[in-house]
């Protein structure tokens, strides 16, 4: 039952990419499929060094020989999957896409700009929400990725294909996007969501593929959450950049930015309060911890645990009642996971 599935446990950004491409790459994993729309940017550095930040492809599409998926529950910006395409060289050999897909239209983000969404929910814009609206209402107009004549040739039947892969015993790796704070049925600060169920089961939703059929779910977190800028909801225990520096001993101010808008983003120390609701949502097999580095400018530095990351980490644990299985202390995903090292469990025991 080879099916593995990324969620994110906060209010997005807390590193799903890298652990997506992380997991296909330690599992062999043969078909790769992400779901969701543009509006979201997952980020991979690859063995040379080289940073993408995908908001269509999966971010395992910067491994050799694995096929590419995009489900029929994603949203597609033609003009945005095929800059990605073009990035990465991806030949229609290694990427399908399925013909229900939505596509999302000019019409869509202009939609979105005159609800003053980004004002109101801290919305990005791209179109996304009001393409999951339109595909609900069961309006006409709506197009599929099977009306674009340049995704012709990568069009076709993704839930069999993935199906068939799973009957194979091949391991398929599900790229889930955003995280359960912002899950549109689940999160507990609606309006101030996005428009899709963002846990593993919506994902499994998505791809049209049996939860029978699912052996590891691995729920991504980060030390320091963060929500988008502006008006975008309940950001439990807010802090400052600046704060988050002078405390690390950082020799100078750093923040993160938008994906997407380019933004910067607010940030938070850890509550636990909305990991644990996503811990009984997705029942994970696997918990990644990732940015435990912002605690320190020396394990930052290193790339190793200092004694702050992990006084940090086992506070987390505690709080959670859950031990961590993997940390994150920087930005590549091939460097930053273990499972841990036996010396660094028995530091944290």
């Amino acid at each position: 039952m080879p099916i593995s599935i990324v969620v994110g446990g906060q209010f997005g950004s807390e590193g799903k990419g890298k652990v997506a491409c992380y997991l296909a790459e330690t599992q062999r994993a043969s078909v790769v499929v992400r779901v969701g729309g543009p509006n979201s940017g997952h980020t991979v550095v690859d063995r040379d060094g080289r940073r993408y930040v995908f908001r269509q492809l999966p971010t395992s599409a910067v491994l050799p020989g694995v096929t590419c998926v995009i489900a029929a529950g994603s949203y597609v910006d033609p003009e945005v999957l095929l800059q990605e395409i073009e990035l990465v060289r991806l030949v229609p050999a290694r990427l399908k896409i399925d013909p229900k897909a939505v596509l999302i239209t000019e019409a869509f983000r202009a939609q979105e700009g005159a609800q003053s969404l980004r004002d109101r929910v801290g919305s990005t814009l791209t179109g996304t929400g009001a393409a999951v609206s339109a595909r609900i209402n069961r309006l006409s107009d709506v197009r599929f990725a099977k009306d674009e004549p340049r995704l012709k040739r990568y069009i076709a039947d993704t839930a069999e294909l993935l199906h068939s892969a799973v009957g194979r015993g091949e391991r398929v790796v599900a790229e889930g996007s955003q995280g359960f704070g912002l899950s549109v049925i689940h999160s507990p600060h609606f309006p101030f969501v996005t428009s899709r169920d963002t846990t593993a089961a919506g994902v499994l939703s998505e791809i049209g593929l049996s939860p029978l059929l699912v052996d590891d779910i691995a729920l991504v977190i980060r030390a320091f959450p963060i929500r988008v800028p502006g008006n975008s909801g309940p950001l439990p225990l807010e802090t400052s950049w600046d704060a988050i520096a002078e405390r690390g001993q950082f020799d100078s101010r750093f923040s993160e930015m938008t994906s997407v808008t380019q933004r910067e983003r607010r940030v938070a120390e850890f509550d636990a309060d909305i990991v644990r609701a996503a811990i009984r949502a997705n029942a994970p097999t696997k918990i990644f911890l990732n940015h435990v580095d912002y605690a320190d400018r020396v394990a930052a530095e290193s790339l190793r645990l200092t004694p702050s990351a992990v006084e940090l980490t086992l506070r987390i644990q505690q709080q959670l009642g859950r031990k961590v299985d993997y940390i994150g202390l920087g930005p590549s995903a091939c460097e930053m996971f273990g499972p841990m090292s036996r010396s660094e469990v028995r530091e944290l025991e």
